[in-house]
């Protein structure tokens, strides 16, 4: 049986559409992405950058000297969130932390893998940090639904000593209008969702497993029901035939894709 290293991106495209997930990474279907996506793209991964230069101690002057809108945001985002970066030496309970942490898990025939932004490990709690860079949160439900905030979490008390109650995450959304100053939502953990991330997650991966089983034989994935919307937005729209006809004949398929940069590969299936 092949191996696969299965992230958040992975399982949130799972959950969304089987078959969508089928054509970006079994088929290797690239869509374009807009200059604008791809700058937006860019911008996030500088910030994640400047971040990782600042928890390493390095400097990070020469990241800042050529873009005003990151050097504010970067500079706002250290004064609202200070308590998370001032480190006392002396008086410090921390036993561990580290900017762009790795971490695996075997999950039955499976790894399931993360990068934490930032985790902070102390020897009563440990709490998971993630830098969001597009402006606005997203709905605090959806977010705590997601597959991100779920097998984060999951994974952290799988592979260490903690309780789901000694294990929180927090995401900051650095990118904030003029004016306003970065905003949080912040993510604890208990045992219940512990089971029910458990439960969930073996039923999506016997899943896709049994839809891997089918296509080696010719089966494509399943679809999304077309009454939940997806489709409307999605860039495999018309491959799927559910966009109405006289779209599909006059409507390139660039003009319809909508690309979500918050759906970024972390790790290669």
């Amino acid at each position: 049986m092949t191996r696969f290293r299965l992230s958040q991106q992975h399982l949130n495209l799972l959950s969304l559409c089987p078959r969508k997930f089928q054509y970006t990474y079994l088929d290797q279907l690239v869509s374009p992405i807009s200059p604008e996506d791809e700058e937006r793209i860019a911008w996030g991964s500088q910030f994640h950058l400047l971040m990782q230069q600042h928890e390493l101690g390095l400097p990070v002057e020469p990241l800042l000297t050529e873009d005003a809108e990151l050097q504010r945001c970067y500079t706002e985002f250290l004064t609202v969130a200070s308590d998370i970066f001032s480190v006392d030496s002396e008086n410090s309970t921390c036993l561990f932390r580290e900017a762009e942490h790795y971490r695996s898990l075997n999950f039955k025939d499976d790894l399931l893998v993360v990068i934490y932004d930032l985790i902070k490990a102390e020897e009563q709690q440990a709490q998971i940090f993630d830098w969001k860079t597009y402006p606005r949160p997203q709905n605090h439900q959806i977010l705590e639904q997601s597959w991100q905030t779920r097998l984060y979490l999951y994974t952290l008390v799988e592979t260490s000593q903690y309780l789901p109650e000694q294990v929180s995450m927090t995401y900051w959304f650095v990118k904030s209008p003029q004016k306003k100053p970065p905003q949080s939502l912040y993510f604890p953990y208990n045992k219940q969702q512990h089971q029910k991330n458990h439960e969930d997650l073996t039923q999506l991966v016997d899943q896709f497993h049994q839809n891997l089983d089918c296509y080696q034989q010719g089966e494509p994935f399943p679809q999304v029901d077309i009454n939940q919307g997806c489709c409307k937005s999605c860039q495999f729209a018309i491959r799927c035939q559910r966009v109405p006809e006289e779209l599909s004949l006059s409507q390139p398929l660039e003009a319809i894709n909508l690309y979500n940069i918050d759906q970024i590969q972390e790790v290669t299936i």
